[in-house]
């Protein structure tokens, strides 16, 4: 039972350190990405609906991104949505596709989207306590139901801790390759 409590702990931490490295995706460090347009969602016909189902999302160059949607109506829908999110970046439409070229980061940038980096990291390591949480009350809810001992509650706790430290290790690890994506020019 308990060791079944250990591999899904691990796996929910694991579920963290990936949403993390999902997060951190969406920021741009200079270069063309067509994941920056994954939080980026459309008013279709009344429905919410993320950029990358409406349109093809390619990366042409180094520093651009285009878009060319499914649906030519669609088009004006898509670049309003670009402009007012939070990328920073200006549409250019030309009728068929929507064009956006990455700018260089200016210092001042690169350590905003670092603090961002970090913030996103202690949302990561916040998650990851709360399910350390989660399974050392488990055990010791085991521990008072007579199920385990209080000896194996020690080594339970002990094997909780280390897999906790271990996440936290990767989701720091994380973050300063990101970081460092981030501040190289």
């Amino acid at each position: 039972m308990s060791n079944q409590l250990l591999n899904e702990t691990k796996n929910r931490m694991s579920k963290s350190e990936e949403s993390l490295r999902s997060e951190l995706s969406t920021l741009r460090a200079g270069n063309a990405n067509p994941n920056l347009l994954n939080h980026i969602t459309v008013d279709y016909y009344g429905v919410q609906t993320p950029v990358n189902q409406l349109a093809q999302v390619a990366v042409p160059e180094a520093r651009m991104i285009t878009v060319k949607p499914y649906d030519k109506g669609a088009l004006g829908d898509i670049e309003r949505a670009i402009q007012v999110s939070d990328l920073g970046i200006a549409p250019q439409n030309d009728g068929e596709l929507i064009r956006l070229s990455i700018p260089q980061l200016t210092e001042e940038r690169r350590k905003e989207l670092a603090k961002k980096v970090g913030e996103y990291s202690e949302n990561a390591k916040i998650s990851v306590r709360n399910i350390r949480r989660d399974a050392m009350d488990q055990v010791k809810n085991d521990e008072k139901s007579g199920s385990i001992t209080e000896d194996e509650l020690r080594q339970y706790e002990k094997q909780i801790q280390d897999i906790t430290d271990q996440s936290v290790g990767n989701i720091d690890q994380i973050a300063k390759e990101k970081e460092e994506e981030l501040l190289t020019v």
